[in-house]
């Protein structure tokens, strides 16, 4: 079956009641996962672009935002223990060194997930390796050259998913298809598909490629605050259904004449003589 991710990333906005009911939307749906996002504000962000005007639920500057939207590290634990209670693994795609060495030291992750941001910073991907656990890598943003390199780099890669890296993704920016390339071209990793498009069809259309893992962001309302929003699943269930469905759909690829064909044969071929 496909492993499918609820990614609420920051769609919690620092709320750790929203991102529990984020979860509990995860869960009742039936995904396997949830993943969230952790960065070290002053170090992903120089100090001028944090000092810049923005207005936002929780300041007036860049930095006040940034800070705003950041879980605290013993939130994460209370998340990861409120996601295994629920039978949803949990995972963290982590934007620096030191939020790497935070997650690991104060939650056990199921697997990192190399956010497409990351996929070019050789000292991050080697501390990857250091942690001993599996990893799931994405590759937007990325040249055929980057992802051979990054992949060359990862020792314990398990799935690499296709993706485009704009919020909302064009239709035509999408690109389906490149999940077949990538099995090709990494016929030992497990392929798969993480989404930034606002609608169904790219989930369900990458199920129908054989998408072993597909990931997608979820929210409670698209309109509510937050860069990710727009981008987001509302209808989860809806979604999780037509994954199962088009999971039973696609079938094996071998012709067959079902058992409920036959009595249909025997009513309507009235003449067999090949």
């Amino acid at each position: 079956m496909t492993y499918i991710i609820a990614e609420i990333g920051i769609n919690h906005n620092g709320d750790i009641d929203l991102a529990k009911q984020l979860i509990d939307k995860a869960q009742n749906a039936g995904c396997d996962a949830v993943k969230f996002q952790k960065r070290t504000v002053d170090v992903v962000y120089p100090k001028d672009e944090l000092d810049t005007p923005r207005k936002s639920p929780f300041g007036t500057t860049t930095r006040e935002q940034k800070y705003g939207i950041e879980l605290e590290l013993d939130e994460y634990k209370e998340l990861e223990s409120y996601s295994r209670n629920k039978g949803l693994d949990f995972i963290v795609s982590c934007w620096d060194l030191d939020s790497l060495a935070d997650i690991e030291e104060t939650c056990d992750v199921k697997y990192h997930k190399v956010a497409s941001a990351m996929l070019t910073d050789k000292q991050f991907l080697e501390r990857l390796n250091d942690t001993g656990k599996p990893i799931i890598v994405s590759v937007g943003m990325a040249t055929e050259e980057e992802i051979g390199k990054a992949l060359n780099i990862l020792n314990n890669v398990e799935y690499v998913l296709a993706c485009t890296s704009t919020y909302p993704t064009k239709a035509e920016e999408v690109n389906l298809k490149y999940i077949s390339t990538l099995k090709d071209n990494y016929p030992n990793l497990k392929v798969g598909f993480s989404n930034h498009y606002n609608g169904l069809d790219a989930c369900v259309g990458a199920s129908t490629l054989g998408a072993e893992c597909i990931e997608f962001h979820i929210t409670i309302d698209r309109v509510m605050y937050g860069s990710d929003q727009p981008a987001s699943i509302e209808n989860v269930d809806d979604l999780v259904k037509a994954i199962r469905q088009m999971e039973l759909m696609v079938g094996d690829g071998v012709k067959k004449v079902y058992e409920s064909e036959k009595p249909i044969v025997a009513k309507l071929r009235k003449v067999n003589d090949i």
